[in-house]
């Protein structure tokens, strides 16, 4: 596995705690171009009262700003969690060369998990899909995440 996964993977579970320190569910997402993460966020659903808000969709809508594109073509995207049908249909249509996951979502997951958006060959972008990038980590956020919500 490509050692710099690991970096920008770490990058996004860092996102993810934020989310998490914020009551929010904790996903993380990073967007980078060659070597150079473009953009970063989490969920932010809560507070921004917009069921929209995912970390991907606010990584993507950050990276686009700052290529000045709508097109993020070579870049490569870094979720701690499996992408749901919004996100992967955002992913396919922004052109996301390469999408990392580090774990699924066996309710919405869009990947291949429930439902095919991200690798549906009949779409006219399929990304590339790297799957179990420090998976126990971004398992683990969720896990305790949602423990503690049961227990308040």
């Amino acid at each position: 596995m490509h050692t710099d996964h690991h970096i920008y993977m770490t990058i996004a579970l860092e996102e993810a705690q934020r989310a998490a320190d914020e009551d929010e569910i904790p996903v993380g997402a990073v967007i980078v171009s060659g070597n150079e993460v473009i953009a970063r966020n989490h969920n932010k659903t809560r507070q921004c009262s917009d069921p929209t808000a995912h970390a991907e969709m606010l990584a993507i809508k950050d990276a686009a700003a700052f290529l000045r594109n709508e097109r993020l073509i070579g870049c490569s995207m870094y979720v701690t969690k499996e992408p749901c049908a919004m996100c992967a249909g955002a992913i396919v249509h922004a052109r996301i060369e390469t999408l990392v996951i580090g774990t699924k979502d066996y309710r919405f997951g869009a990947c291949g998990t429930v439902l095919t958006v991200c690798g549906n060959t009949q779409l006219n972008h399929v990304p590339r899909i790297v799957w179990g990038v420090d998976e126990e980590g971004c398992k683990k956020i969720l896990q305790d995440f949602f423990s503690t919500l049961r227990g308040k």
